[in-house]
Parts: C-alpha cells; sequence; structure tokens
C-alpha cells in the first residue's frame, strides 16, 4: 500500500487537455472494476463537446508518480434560478437526457482506498455539493461517498431506476429460448413465423459509415413517428442531441462497438434498434420502428433476433439499460439497481446547500428570501463555485433532468 502523499491530486478544466486524455483514459477504465461503454473517453468526451452547455469542467487526476491512479469525470453545474438549483454542484460527465448508466470514478484496482483518502482530502473545506446519479450500489462511488459521510458530509441516497439484464453466458439460443416464459416464448416464435409469411425479413447489422448515416436516419424518423402519436419524445428533441448521437455512433463504429440493427420487410426499413457492445456485455441504447407495423410486433421481433445475435457473437449479457418498463421482464430475469448520491460538505455552507438541495417549497422560498446578498458574497470566493459565462466547446444548457429516461 502506497502513502497517501504519494498521490497528486490534478484538477483539468481546459477541454483541450481533455481531448488529450484518450490513450491513457482508456487504458485507466480498462484496468478499472468501473469498466463500461459509458465511462469510455469516446462516450463522455463527446458528450462533453455536445451536450456540456454551460458547465465548468472539472476532471480531477489522481497519479502515483506519473502513473494515472483514478479519474473523477466531473463537471460543476452552475445555478439555475429558474428551476430552484441555487447552489453549483459537481456531477458526472455524461448526465441528463442521453441516458448515461453506471456512472462512477474511474480507478485502477488495487488503489481504491489510496484513491478515495486522496480524494476525500482534496474536498476538505471545500463549499462543495457533490451529485453522484445512476451509480450501482457497489461502486467505487458509493464507497466514496461512505467516507465521505465518516468525515462529517450529510448525504441522501436515492434508488432512482434499475436496469433489467439478461444473462446469456452458458446458454444457446434454443436454451435461451427455453428459460422464458411460455407464453412469451410461443408469442415470439409465432410472430417471427407470421412475418416471414407476409414479407421477405432481412435483420441488417450497420458496417459501414454510409450504412451508419443511413441507419441512424431512419431510427430518428422511426422513433419520432412512434412517439408523435404517444404525445412526443426528446429523445431526439435538439440539434445538439442529434449531433451527440451522430458523433458518438460515428466513433464507436471504429472501435467496433456500434451495433445498429435495421429490421427490413421487403426491403424496407421497418425497426431499427441502436445498440453497443463494449467487452463482453451488449448494450440495448435505442429503438424505433414503424407503427404501421405494431400489429406485427416489428419491435419484439427485432429485440429477440438482436439477443440472438449478441448471444451468438459471444456477449455474456445482454443489458436493457434504465428503466423498468414490463416487456423488459419479458425477457430478463434479474435486475442491476441505479441510485443517486446527493452529498453536502460540513458546515455553514454545506447546510444551506443541503437544505436547498433536499428541503420544501417552505424551505426554497425562505432560502431565496435570505441567501439574496450571501450569495453574492460567496461567488467569487473562491473557484469551486463561480462558473463562468461561457466555457467549452458548446454553449448553452441541456434542460437537465436526473431523471430523465430514454423512451424506446
Amino acid at each position: 500500500m502506497r502513502a497517501l502523499e504519494d498521490y497528486n491530486i490534478q484538477r483539468i478544466e481546459d477541454p483541450a487537455d481533455f481531448a488529450n486524455l484518450r490513450e491513457e483514459w482508456n487504458g485507466l477504465l480498462a484496468a478499472s472494476q468501473a469498466d463500461c461503454l459509458f465511462l469510455t473517453w469516446e462516450w463522455l468526451y463527446t458528450w462533453w463537446k455536445h451536450l456540456g452547455g454551460r458547465r465548468r469542467l472539472h476532471l480531477l487526476l489522481a497519479r502515483d508518480g506519473r502513473e494515472l491512479a483514478a479519474i473523477a469525470p466531473l463537471a460543476q453545474r452552475p445555478p439555475v434560478l429558474r428551476r430552484l438549483l441555487l447552489f453549483p454542484a459537481l456531477e458526472f460527465l455524461g448526465t441528463g437526457i442521453v441516458g448515461s448508466d453506471y456512472l462512477d470514478v474511474i480507478v485502477r484496482r488495487g488503489t481504491e482506498q489510496e484513491v478515495c483518502d486522496a480524494l476525500a482530502m482534496a474536498w476538505e473545506g471545500a463549499p462543495l455539493a457533490l451529485e453522484f446519479a445512476y451509480v450501482q450500489r457497489e461502486s467505487f462511488s458509493a464507497a466514496l461517498a461512505r467516507q465521505l459521510g465518516q468525515r462529517g458530509w450529510t448525504m441522501q441516497d436515492t434508488s432512482i431506476n434499475v436496469c433489467p439484464v439478461i444473462d446469456l453466458a452458458g446458454h444457446s439460443w434454443e436454451s435461451y429460448l427455453a428459460s422464458l416464459g411460455s407464453a412469451h416464448r410461443y408469442n415470439f416464435q409465432r410472430r417471427l413465423r407470421n412475418l416471414h409469411k407476409r414479407f421477405d425479413v432481412r435483420l441488417d447489422l450497420v458496417r459501414t459509415e454510409a450504412e451508419r448515416c443511413e441507419a441512424l436516419q431512419a431510427l430518428v424518423a422511426l422513433h419520432t413517428r412512434r412517439w408523435d402519436e404517444r404525445g412526443g419524445s426528446e429523445a431526439f428533441g435538439s440539434p445538439r442531441l442529434l449531433s451527440f448521437y451522430d458523433e458518438a455512433s460515428q466513433l464507436a463504429l471504429r472501435r467496433g462497438w456500434l451495433r445498429l440493427f435495421v429490421l427490413r420487410l421487403n426491403g424496407e426499413p421497418a425497426a431499427v434498434l441502436h445498440g453497443y457492445r463494449y467487452g463482453r456485455t451488449f448494450y440495448f441504447y435505442q429503438s424505433g420502428f414503424d407503427p404501421a407495423f405494431a400489429k406485427e410486433s416489428v419491435g419484439l421481433i427485432t429485440m429477440g433476433l438482436t439477443i440472438r445475435h449478441a448471444l451468438e457473437e459471444g456477449a455474456a449479457e445482454y443489458d436493457m439499460l434504465r428503466g423498468a418498463e414490463p416487456y423488459k421482464f419479458l425477457w430478463a430475469r434479474r435486475a442491476c439497481e441505479l441510485g443517486r448520491l446527493e452529498l453536502f460538505a460540513p458546515g455553514v455552507r454545506g447546510a444551506i446547500y443541503r437544505r436547498l438541495g433536499l428541503g420544501g417549497a417552505q424551505v426554497k422560498k425562505t432560502a431565496r428570501r435570505l441567501l439574496g446578498e450571501a450569495f453574492a458574497g460567496w461567488f467569487g470566493s473562491r473557484g469551486w463555485v463561480k462558473a463562468p459565462e461561457t466555457f467549452g466547446a458548446a454553449p448553452g444548457g441541456d434542460g437537465r433532468d436526473g431523471m430523465a429516461v430514454r423512451e424506446r
């Protein structure tokens, strides 16, 4: 075990420095327990470029000599007075409507305790609030929260969602089907047979850049058409979101991670499923289908066929990501719980942050009346709290909603 003083904490606020971390970042991720798609440099840097908005980049790097031991992929969220978010807070990159799950601090295996102590000391005395959203109970972030709690921080722990997961390891397609409920298994097989009787059915996997562009356009069109009948969807609701999806999927295709499928009936797109294969996990991220084929259950069929593809290419699990929609549990038998950890520093400022963050309407109303002059004194007093008017590559807000769920 290395001494705590061996760990140097570096704060990165310049997006150009973030851009240069790619190789070192992904090398550390591969050596961590947190290794997943949503913590890759490709995913988070692309998010920052397109959706960082008015946040201030706040990466914390812990080094043991020259070796990178940890990255806390954070940004400082500015106050949003119209939403009564009256204090700045550090939150994970990747938050918001894009639906990044399993967010965490990235820590090299074997250095967890030292990094935990080093980060806790780095935040000692900071008038600070932290929000770790969509983290797992066994994550490093949860351990860090406990450590901060022992140092006098106030913590609010909330369960916010689950990710249904299909275990594929050890299964053939036939044995997996046999593990499903009989009614669901029969329904899938019958509808697939009926579809083949009426149409020329083909499931195409995107392999080229031209195919990616065409399939992504089809996904947006089909998803929007389906959800317009239900009152609309925010999933592709802004040019910045579309730019994020475009660049993230482009980078994933280059890395061999993209799993973008098009179900074609007589040559025409009827459904699109947007997923990723990272490590031994297939992530089901987004989908869309033509409402004209709703009675043919093209969404159900596409999901079943992509589960089969994931199994046959050696995936150990098919992760349906956040959302407890009943249809997911027709396929999955377990779920990973996701939580939100809100942490508030000790002292007067931390207490006020806690009241503003957790209190009811009356507390916020009272705080708004009392804190007008106080906040003027706080802003600019330390680098932790003042957000610049513009910074980074992506000006503007992103309509942040910590409870946002991808509509699928």
